[in-house]
């Protein structure tokens, strides 16, 4: 039997609450444990319940859902956060994702789209909307040639591009160095050195370096 996928709504639009659920409850392995209409409310919420995914509009009163993010991934890490927006803009996606985000899903994106986030975080994967990693592809590319500066991927080695995916997938070390058999150490050196040849500061960032690239998408 599939695994229930348990799932908070929070948005402060009631029509667009009641719209998820029922996408939800169209499609056979989820559950909604319960709506909130606020990002304080989604926070309170995620303790009280302990859901596997926490779905959050950017943008709601008394608490936003960037905030909320970074509040219940810090309480419950293994609470995956869907961070829902009208923006298809690098700036917000890098927030989300430093809040502790898995995914960033355009409030114009089909269904599909919205169960596939939903099944990807829960399963410790990344997910963005097409039109988002497009458009941040489209941007890299248009960085590059407008400062005529080389492309840094070129100075990873092929078992530095491995682990560049592994890590921008959501796997953490230790499952990375026993998918491909390595030590912990040598895993850590590789992630180093991948940070530091790509001029990158934080996992968030690789992600999106990820995604640029068409990494993952």
């Amino acid at each position: 039997m599939e695994r229930m996928i348990r799932v908070i709504l929070a948005d402060d639009h009631a029509v667009m609450r009641h719209g998820l659920r029922l996408i939800l409850e169209q499609h056979e392995g989820f559950e909604v444990l319960g709506e909130a209409r606020d990002g304080r409310e989604a926070v309170n919420l995620a303790e009280a319940l302990h859901p596997d995914v926490a779905v959050l509009d950017i943008t709601m009163p008394n608490l936003n859902g960037i905030e909320a993010a970074r509040q219940i991934t810090e309480k419950q890490p293994s609470v995956a956060v869907v961070v829902l927006s009208m923006h298809a803009d690098e700036s917000y996606v890098l927030r989300a994702l430093k809040a502790g985000a898995r995914g960033y899903l355009l409030k114009e994106s089909p269904e599909s789209d919205f169960v596939s986030a939903i099944r990807s975080v829960s399963d410790g994967k990344a997910f963005f909307s097409p039109a988002v990693s497009r458009l941040l592809v489209e941007d890299y590319v248009r960085q590059l040639q407008d400062k005529d500066i080389e492309d840094s991927y070129d100075l990873l080695t092929p078992r530095e591009r491995e682990i560049l995916q592994l890590v921008a997938e959501g796997k953490s070390n230790k499952e990375i160095a026993n998918l491909l058999n390595l030590s912990l150490y040598t895993v850590e050196t590789h992630r180093s050195n991948i940070l530091g040849k790509l001029n990158l500061h934080s996992v968030p960032e690789l992600i999106l370096y990820a995604v640029r690239k068409g990494v993952i998408s």
